[in-house]
């Protein structure tokens, strides 16, 4: 069916897409938008403290508790007032503006206090990736990133899981808050002490002193390589990246208070920032999410959206397949789920068309329109959103056009462009770490976030860009020939959906090309017909195998040449390592330090023959037939 033929999209207020592209004698190009960016807050505290005034009883935060899981419910008004108390309670321990508060739970309501105190005591609030601690044996990222900050403050949920992570770090002269159970062996105070302390006219002081320079969080990123860097995230870089987002798609008078169902972790800044920030300056509620789009933990999700009807949706691709087929088969959750949506978005890694058009064809079913699927691009340095999608547009696959104040730079690099980036919401730097903030710009002051894109159309820049990898992924094959791993990485993943989940692009200095996958269990479960089943046992089932040949061999077909044929895959039940450095603080796949800790999986692959696991690709036309690979 032809999209002119299709039901139109659920009408959003975008900002026009008014570009300016400025082309130099050297080939490089400055991409922005000629809107002006509107004024925004003076720092993050101040949204909780005007909806406090004018919204007092509206519901801010909701999170399931207890053993029969009821939704706690927390509205503007009572929050500020735990926020106070945290606040007083950190400004009675005299710490100075360089004793973070380190927060290692997970997300929560106390978190969400937590952070908003330490900001009014403008101490940086520093979320901790929980798996530095619960799911490493030395700790050694935890260690680096505790000696980096010397936090004032550390905040666990529940102490007994951080018991070895704690007691591995010297704890002299920090005070450790616990929420539920303290830490065996370790000092600590109560958080429910802390957020009933009395208050006084010193809180109100400091929230007046706070400034857009203030140093609001500290973010971690690992990029690439290296270990995790603090990125300096100020009160000015996340209200007016909140204020970008609002002059891109204005909310509709009169429409349904912007209500969110979201898991995406705050100690990334997608969650933490975009969703967090987003939701609390808009006056809206975020119910917290504690499924996650894995085996085990997503029909947790199904149940919070059978009672939560959100204004807009986010997920990742993983997350989207399995929605999609609990939708399908139950229209008491599709009548929940699309009684009140607006707005579909996605991150992580580009949609399936597949996955787009089921979506599409359940959204035209119960709301009679298509539902706009936007995504954006940016990072933890970019406070994060640098670019967005802020039109109508059936194609997935874009990263937009860059939000208003944003300026987006592209230096030729082959057949592509490094990306690089300069506006207000670009970071200071690095906390503590002046060399690398000094490598981290060029001579004009963009940022240099090592991603490359490709224009939709150089003579029509309002197109769109396209996301095109990492710049230092790229290698040549044997026959000197470049594979541009980004745009081949995703276009595999996209051709075998819903089997695979991610990959990484093996074939430096090789004669072809091969991917070592991770599996969507969901998915592979399904098509198994086994829901019990675990990786180890997918990865090998004829179902899985013969749809994950059929997607890839239907993809070469339509991409024959040595860059782009995929000649062997290798589904793998080990999923990706925290200490091994294979997934980074914003959730993508480190494809170097993949390939590296996996050698032996990579020798399989291209062994002569090949491994007992290795699928052999060939390319599959259009009428089905097989002819072989090049």
């Amino acid at each position: 069916m032809v999209a002119s033929s299709l039901p139109p999209f659920r009408k959003i207020n975008f900002m026009s897409r008014d570009i300016e592209l400025e082309r130099r004698d050297d080939g490089s190009m400055v991409m922005r938008s000629r809107h002006e960016l509107k004024p925004y807050e003076r720092h993050v505290p101040a949204y909780l403290e005007h909806w406090a005034k004018a919204t007092p009883d509206n519901v801010w935060l909701a999170q399931r508790r207890g053993p029969e899981r009821p939704w706690r419910k927390v509205s503007f008004g009572e929050a500020k007032g735990i926020v106070d108390g945290l606040t007083q309670a950190l400004l009675n321990l005299g710490l100075a503006e360089d004793r973070p508060v380190m927060i290692l739970s997970g997300n929560s309501l106390e978190h969400a206090f937590m952070t908003q105190a330490a900001m009014q005591a403008r101490l940086p609030a520093a979320p901790v990736s929980p798996g530095y601690s619960l799911m490493s044996d030395e700790f050694t990222k935890l260690k680096h990133v505790f000696n980096l900050l010397t936090p004032g403050v550390i905040m666990v949920q529940d102490g007994p899981p951080f018991e070895r992570a704690l007691k591995a770090l010297d704890l002299t002269g920090v005070t450790v808050v616990h929420v539920e159970r303290p830490v065996p062996g370790i000092a600590s105070v109560s958080y429910t002490e802390w957020e009933s302390t009395p208050v006084t006219e010193a809180v109100a002081r400091s929230i007046a002193a706070i400034g857009p320079k203030t140093i609001g969080k500290l973010l971690f990123t690992s990029g690439s390589t290296g270990m995790p860097k603090a990125v300096i995230n100020t009160q000015e870089m996340m209200t007016a990246n909140v204020a970008m987002g609002q002059q891109a798609a204005p909310p509709e008078p009169g429409a349904v208070r912007r209500t969110v169902l979201d898991w995406l972790p705050w100690n990334h800044t997608m969650g933490g920032n975009s969703m967090f920030n987003a939701v609390l300056a808009d006056g809206g509620m975020l119910y917290i999410d504690d499924g996650r789009p894995v085996p085990g933990q997503f029909d947790e999700t199904l149940r919070n959206l059978r009672e939560v009807s959100p204004t807009y949706y986010v997920n990742v691709p993983a997350g989207y397949a399995a929605l999609a087929s609990a939708l399908e088969g139950d229209e008491s959750l599709c009548n929940s789920f699309f009684k009140n949506v607006r707005q579909l978005a996605y991150g992580g890694a580009t949609l399936s068309d597949d996955l787009y058009d089921r979506m599409q064809a359940l959204a035209i079913k119960y709301t009679g329109h298509r539902l706009v699927f936007s995504t954006g691009w940016g990072c933890t340095e970019t406070a994060p959103t640098a670019t967005s999608t802020y039109w109508e547009t059936e194609r997935v696959g874009l990263i937009g056009l860059p939000f208003a104040g944003i300026e987006l730079k592209m230096i030729p690099a082959g057949n592509k462009y490094e990306l690089r980036l300069r506006g207000i919401t670009v970071t200071p730097g690095y906390y503590r770490q002046p060399e690398l903030t000094q490598k981290a710009f060029d001579e004009e002051g963009f940022y240099k976030i090592g991603d490359a894109g490709i224009m939709v159309n150089l003579d029509k820049p309002e197109e769109g860009l396209i996301f095109a990898g990492r710049v230092v992924e790229d290698f040549k094959l044997s026959t000197g020939t470049f594979v541009h791993v980004g745009s081949l990485r995703i276009a595999a993943v996209a051709a075998a959906s819903p089997v695979i989940q991610d990959a990484v692009i093996a074939g430096q200095d090789k004669d072809f090309i091969a991917i070592l996958a991770w599996p969507n269990v969901l998915a592979c479960r399904q098509l198994a017909g086994l829901p019990e089943a675990g990786a180890e046992e997918l990865i090998r089932h004829p179902a899985v195998i013969a749809r994950l040949k059929e997607g890839l061999e239907a993809y070469n077909a339509d991409n024959p040449g040595s860059s782009t044929t995929v000649s062997r895959a290798l589904l793998m039940s080990e999923p990706p390592s925290v200490d091994g450095n294979e997934i980074t603080d914003k959730g993508y796949i480190n494809q170097r330090a993949t390939l590296e800790r996996r050698a032996a999986l990579v020798d399989q692959l291209f062994a002569e023959p090949p491994g007992a696991d290795v699928v052999v690709l060939g390319k599959r036309a259009a009428s089905g037939s097989r002819v072989a690979a090049e």
